[in-house]
């Protein structure tokens, strides 16, 4: 079956996983001369698709920068991801061999691909809990969008996400405990009282604590805080736009129903005179 939108035609080239819920392929489309692969999901299941399309539209993090097309196909609905080669994480990851720093640098790598991902977070939880992570061969790390929408849970948020974040990272660290090494033995303690809320709060504390080179600055700590609040500050730019509009109008107004500055003079001559005396006396 071929799978089709305004855009792509995706026929399915491999079978990843089908589902009571929804199913996976790899996918060409034949729209595209180069014959790019996607990552496609398939739902079928009518209340979960209605969740999917709700968590994307409504959660605050819409995949823009990831999803590649969602559309439906009849009674089913379809999201396309990019498809990268697979090489989970823990597959490809060598921390016996590695030095501290590299399996810092890693650990620094995992926080980026979840905040940059911009996944509504219970869509991050199901991918971040089922292994879904993949390690490149310059040790960037990115997701794999294989999913199963069973388990999804509307409810999860971004503590649950960085909590499953930190524990892997705790696996990651986990050769070098022996080295007393600083990054874990604080990941370890926050860990078990459930400390991390934020992934802001973990990328802190590991590069604070890292002996890499990679350290936190306060321009990238500006950048994370415009991405959070983005929903605020269009809100506020869009009122003060809006308002400074209504005042350009009124100026323009006066121009074309009184003449010249009589908006100015109106508002300006009013203080001008105050009972019957002149304040240019």
């Amino acid at each position: 079956m071929i799978y089709e939108s305004d855009k792509m035609r995706l026929l399915p080239v491999a079978t990843r996983s089908l589902g009571e819920v929804n199913d996976c392929y790899i996918c060409r489309d034949l729209n595209s001369s180069g014959g790019i692969l996607y990552t496609t999901v398939v739902i079928h299941q009518h209340e979960v698709v209605r969740k999917v399309l709700e968590l994307f539209k409504f959660s605050g993090r819409s995949g823009e920068q990831i999803l590649v097309d969602n559309f439906a196909v009849g009674e089913k609905h379809v999201l396309v991801f990019p498809y990268h080669n697979e090489r989970p994480l823990f597959d490809f990851y060598e921390g016996e061999s590695m030095t501290l720093a590299q399996c810092e640098d890693i650990c620094i790598s995992t926080i980026l691909a979840c905040i940059t991902s911009d996944l509504p977070y219970p869509i991050l939880y199901l991918l971040l809990s089922n292994g879904k992570l993949n390690l490149s061969g310059d040790g960037s790390v990115y997701f794999g969008y294989e999913m199963d929408l069973s388990e999804l849970n509307s409810e999860i948020g971004e503590k649950e996400c960085t909590d499953v974040c930190a524990r892997t990272l705790l696996l990651l660290l986990q050769p070098k405990s022996g080295q007393k090494a600083t990054s874990f033995y604080l990941l370890e303690k926050k860990v078990a009282n459930g400390s991390y809320h934020r992934f802001t709060d973990l990328y802190r504390d590991i590069t604070i604590a890292a002996v890499t080179k990679k350290k936190i600055t306060p321009w990238f700590l500006f950048k994370l805080w415009v991405k959070r609040n983005q929903d605020a500050i269009i809100g506020i730019l869009f009122w003060i736009s809006l308002i400074l509009g209504v005042i350009a109008l009124s100026i323009i107004l006066s121009r074309v129903l009184l003449g010249g500055n009589s908006w100015f003079r109106l508002l300006f001559n009013t203080f001008k005179k105050i009972g019957t005396e002149s304040l240019l006396q």
